[in-house]
């Protein structure tokens, strides 16, 4: 579906790559080269997407995530030559909904968009704590009840948790970090080894094991993601 992408990069070069190439998948393009224009176009446009550049020339672009949050609902995917994952990570956990890294391959970008364009509808759904369904899975996020089949798969207390989590982001990586901050709720003993027991044990009850075609993907080093398409 064609989409109002606003395009931040203070490289024209790059802008001038991303406009091209929204065009020609159909999207409508605004450009801004700065974080106050991105700010200010954010608001005064109201965009389906973002995609952020983090050097920006007068203001680090992981500074306006929050900010470009604040003012809508836009997907933001941050578009960046940093590649380290505390980059990454710091991104997601201030709203972005994915993070390519440069130089990026076009078709992959435009298909991360519209993954992330396409999970808006389920993940406000899950926001405002409605049944969310993938395939034959439905999750109740309200009533804690969770189905497969039409038949009611038990879950542990931290396996609603961690589930539920994902889901209210469904589509996006939700980083280790979070998860456990919000799920454990600050425990000093808790252990990225116990998230992955819980994982492990939610793709046994939820799907196949295999980290491939399982309902959660592994985002290597980052976090997790409940998968939106299937």
């Amino acid at each position: 579906m064609p989409a109002r992408i606003l395009v931040v990069d203070d490289e024209a070069a790059i802008r001038r790559l991303l406009r091209n190439t929204l065009l020609r998948a159909g999207h409508e393009v605004v450009e801004a080269g700065t974080a106050g224009d991105a700010l200010r176009l954010a608001a005064a446009e109201r965009p389906d997407a973002i995609l952020l550049d983090l050097g920006l020339p007068d203001r680090d672009g992981l500074g306006i995530i929050p900010l470009l949050r604040k003012q809508g609902d836009a997907v933001i995917l941050v578009v960046s030559a940093r590649e380290a994952v505390e980059e990454k990570v710091t991104a997601l956990d201030l709203g972005a909904e994915d993070y390519v890294t440069k130089p990026f391959d076009t078709e992959e970008l435009l298909a991360r968009l519209r993954v992330a364009l396409r999970h808006r509808g389920p993940a406000a759904e899950a926001a405002a704590g409605k049944v969310v369904v993938r395939g034959d899975l439905a999750i109740d996020l309200d009533r804690r009840i969770v189905t497969r089949g039409g038949t009611e798969v038990h879950l542990t207390r931290k396996e609603h948790d961690v589930l539920a989590l994902l889901t209210r982001h469904i589509g996006r990586i939700v980083t280790h970090d979070r998860l456990l901050a919000s799920c454990w709720g600050g425990d000093e003993d808790a252990r990225i080894e116990y998230l992955r027991i819980v994982i492990r044990n939610l793709r046994q009850k939820l799907e196949a094991p295999d980290p491939v075609g399982s309902v959660i993907a592994n985002e290597l080093g980052v976090g997790y993601r409940l998968r939106g398409d299937g």
